[in-house]
């Protein structure tokens, strides 16, 4: 081939191998069909060429006999980016054959536009002293501008990758959108890039995050409707394209864009949570067109960011659900607490005060139980603005459950500010809230707490709260300022629900026990199971000091259940001691709480059969108030527990005002008459009139009646003229242990 080439270099050889039918014919016919530039040429920069195939011209726009009779033609054609490289490796020729055996530059053609080839050639010594190339240039333009599309489209599908991810790690929108627009900027290789979003009254587009924009139009905006590009992109929902905004007649260029100078531009829809946010738009200088792979790069950028505004959308509506109440739309506990710890820090720092108004609604549970719990939520939802009208903008109003709302006050001058700002509160109330089509009154009392920032959050809360304690103790509807005396009863009662926590743990409780006796025969039938709190410091502390207390720590239940464990255990024992006596039978108090809570029968049973006892020896008691406060939970729990085979009594009869026709209703078995009628029999007409109704009408019914507080002859004998069944207190015996009841229990000793 090298023979063959040289001989066609000459114009005589050139001549003789075009003669019909020659072998040479055919290899010339068969260079000219090559689909590449076949040479020969001296080596050097300026070397000679001695032969090109006539596919030049189709490459590069020059004949093979301009080429040829130029040296230094193909050197001045190479692309500026690429002389350099390429003649120094021509400088030296083994340089470049060993380097690279094919070598890939551009070359410009005739016209000016830049061709990429692939320069595959061989150095030959085919004379003394003389070396040339032999190789062939083939045309890789398409090549090249594929791979240049793929590695950009991965380089795109990798920024689209990484905005995801910094999306799920938790960026900003604002982070987001910055580094969309900076990357669609970058890869487009355009001046602008940009996020316009749509105003929420949707009179206008501002710009919302950009890359390259001049800082001194950050402000700008943009009109909506179609006759924009942002408004159009939304309009018409797909991509909009301008390949050169001198010949765009659907819409007129914003004046910000004219002003820079911008040609062309690309924008898309970026999608939020309910309707279109905005646009994602590039913008350049020089006109361009914008293919589909463009379309999707950019495309692809907006749904991440609308992915992101949905997901942290989402994020902020649980985060506000967390964060207040959903009836009143008030702050929540936990919230009011966060901005509480905040304003003490801030009050440290400005050595300024602050204070909490603690409030409940007076007499609320009324108008649940009267009108219903939906007009109560009616009455909290309405309360909620009077309030907020009430306090200042700076100020945090927060419900704390139930009817009980919490105030910040920041910033005040001292008490006389926060006492004004009660009175201001109660002034707001003091109109009728119409509720259930008829209006109604409702009172609040307040409880007000100082604060100069060294103060804990809870403990300032606590100490709101026990003002507002204070206030309803006092008449209700009036404020009450914390001070030192509560505070010292405040502590007090937080040591008493720290101790009583450990008590069961420590075993501290006791039971003490009073007899029952039949007022026929004067024997002891039962005995009523009284709590007592050993306390190690204290001594023995009676339940009316810290029943209260438990029931507000969540006590109750685990409290009550010891009790019946202890006395269904002890009365097991007291019967295996005392075999073949008449059975003897126990009686426990219920609380509210137990009662209204489900599963009180389940616990009952359960206890029953741990310690073997049958049901019919235990006696349940609850208090005569509990069928007006918590009529509907009896009517639940008092025949699931009869169910059991357990006896019911009600006690405090007559202190109550219950109604007869629950009496009728419910399975009781026993009334116990309070101590207060008790008292006065033998002595006051009234007290024995009231006694004999109340055993007249238990009778009538099947009830027994036990009398309560009996301490003396008089009574004991009034009681028995009336006919009433059994009867306890200090004229038989005061509570005592159970090995004290155990000696009253063992036959005499002949």
């Amino acid at each position: 081939m090298t023979m063959r080439l040289q001989r066609l270099a000459s114009p005589a050889r050139r001549a003789e191998a075009q003669a019909p039918g020659s072998a040479a014919t055919d290899f010339a016919r068969l260079l000219d069909r090559v689909p590449a530039i076949i040479y020969v040429a001296d080596a050097g920069e300026l070397g000679r060429w001695h032969y090109v195939s006539p596919q030049i011209e189709q490459m590069l726009g020059f004949s093979a006999e301009e080429w040829c009779s130029d040296p230094a033609l193909w050197a001045r054609q190479l692309h500026p980016d690429d002389r350099d490289r390429v003649l120094a490796l021509e400088s030296t020729n083994a340089d470049r054959e060993s380097a690279c055996g094919a070598l890939t530059y551009r070359i410009l053609h005739r016209d000016g536009h830049p061709v990429w080839v692939r320069d595959t050639a061989q150095l030959v010594h085919d004379a003394p002293g003389r070396e040339r190339w032999y190789g062939v240039l083939s045309d890789i333009t398409e090549q090249r501008h594929t791979e240049a599309e793929l590695e950009l489209r991965a380089a795109q599908q990798s920024a689209v990758a990484r905005l995801g991810e910094h999306a799920l790690e938790g960026a900003s929108t604002s982070a987001l959108m910055q580094e969309a627009v900076s990357v669609a900027a970058e890869s487009f290789g355009v001046e602008i890039g940009a996020v316009i979003e749509l105003s929420r009254d949707d009179d206008c587009f501002v710009l919302r995050s950009s890359a390259g924009w001049p800082q001194a139009a950050v402000d700008v905006r943009f009109p909506t409707g179609a006759g924009s590009m942002a408004g159009y992109t939304l309009q018409s929902g797909g991509p909009v394209e301008i390949d050169d905004w001198a010949t765009e007649r659907r819409f007129a260029q914003a004046p910000a864009l004219k002003q820079f100078g911008i040609r062309s531009g690309l924008s898309v829809a970026v999608e939020g949570r309910g309707g279109p946010f905005g646009v994602l738009t590039v913008q350049s200088r020089t006109p361009r067109r914008y293919g589909s792979g463009d379309v999707d790069f950019l495309q692809s950028l907006a749904n991440v960011l609308a992915d992101a505004l949905e997901r942290h959308a989402t994020e902020d509506e649980i985060r506000h659900r967390a964060l207040h109440d959903p009836l009143t739309g008030l702050p929540n506990r936990v919230l009011f607490h966060d901005r509480l710890e905040q304003a003490l820090a801030r009050t440290r720092r400005r050595r300024s005060l602050a204070a909490i108004l603690f409030l409940d609604l007076d007499r609320f549970k009324l108008v649940n139980d009267s009108l219903g719990h939906q007009v109560g939520d009616e009455l909290l939802a309405s309360a909620a603005p009077r309030l907020r009208q009430a306090v200042r903008a700076s100020d945090t109003v927060a419900r704390f459950g139930g009817d009980e709302f919490a105030v910040l006050l920041e910033d005040i001058s001292g008490e006389r500010d926060a006492i004004e700002m009660a009175q201001r509160i109660a002034a707001v109330f003091a109109q009728p809230f119409l509720l259930a089509d008829s209006e109604h009154f409702v009172t609040t009392s307040i409880g007000i707490a100082l604060a100069e920032g060294h103060e804990l959050a809870d403990e300032l809360i606590r100490d709101a709260d026990a003002a507002m304690y204070r206030a309803k103790e006092r008449g209700r509807a009036r404020y009450e300022l914390f001070d030192g005396v509560m505070r010292e009863r405040a502590i007090a009662h937080l040591q008493i629900e720290r101790d009583l926590r450990r008590a069961l743990e420590r075993d501290e409780l006791a039971l003490v026990y009073q007899p029952i006796v039949s007022l026929p025969d004067h024997a002891i039938v039962g005995a009523e199971a009284l709590l007592r709190w050993q306390h190690p410091q204290r001594g023995l502390i009676v339940p009316s000091d810290f029943l209260r207390i438990a029931e507000e720590a969540g006590l109750t239940e685990p409290i009550g259940r010891w009790v019946l464990n202890a006395a269904c255990r002890q009365l097991k024992q007291w019967s295996r001691a005392t075999a073949g006596a008449p059975p003897l039978w126990i009686a426990v108090n219920l609380s509210a709480v137990q009662i209204a809570r489900p599963g009180l029968a389940e616990m009952v049973a359960d206890v029953l059969q741990r310690t073997q006892l049958d049901a019919r020896r235990l006696s349940l008691e609850i208090t005569e108030s509990l069928m007006l406060r918590d009529a509907e939970a009896l009517t639940e729990a008092l025949p699931a527990l009869k169910e059991i085979g357990v006896r019911l009594a009600l006690h405090d009869f007559g202190t109550g005002y219950s109604s007869l026709g629950y009496l009728t209703r419910l399975p009781i078995d026993a009334l116990k008459v309070d101590r207060s009628f008790v008292d006065g029999l033998g002595t006051e007409g009234r007290d024995s009139a009231i006694t004999e109704a109340i055993i007249a009408m238990a009778h009538a019914l099947s009830l027994t009646v036990v009398a309560e507080g009996v301490e003396t002859e008089v009574q004991l004998a009034e009681l028995t003229r009336l006919g009433c069944d059994l009867a306890q207190g200090f004229r038989f015996a005061p509570p005592v242990d159970a090995d004290a009841l155990a000696r009253m229990l063992a036959p005499p000793v002949r």
